[in-house]
């Protein structure tokens, strides 16, 4: 019980902080340039505001609501099968649906297997 109190405490400080903050300068407020389809992995910037935009809005699935099971599962521990799983899906979608692949996976808990990274990457480098 003194858990959940903590906890409730803690997240109104928190909006209190945030409150505060958000009443400073306005004009610091960077604008990124395009939306998430022009981000190319060169520019971390872009990057993390796709990811934060991505993070309040409804999670995209690319017809791979089954990868769902391996929510928290660490990246070295998946079998050969399950990861064939990943692959299927991998290269049925179009390629430069890849990155947006990738932030739905990290915003569901998802990690990508270790033998899959370097494909994934090839495939959001082009």
């Amino acid at each position: 019980m003194q858990i959940v109190i903590i906890g409730i405490v803690a997240l109104a400080v928190l909006g209190l902080v945030a409150a505060l903050f958000s009443r400073g300068d306005k004009s610091a407020v960077v604008r990124g340039k395009g939306d998430c389809t022009t981000c190319e992995g060169s520019d971390p910037k872009c990057e993390q505001v796709c990811m934060m935009e991505a993070s309040v809005k409804e999670i995209e699935y690319f017809d791979d609501e089954h990868l769902d099971r391996f929510k928290g599962r660490d990246a070295s521990g998946y079998s050969d099968d399950e990861v064939e799983e990943f692959r299927d899906v991998l290269y049925t979608m179009n390629p430069n649906e890849c990155d947006a692949w990738s932030r739905s996976l990290v915003l569901r808990g998802i990690n990508v297997p270790n033998q899959l990274k370097d494909e994934l990457f090839m495939m959001i480098e082009g």
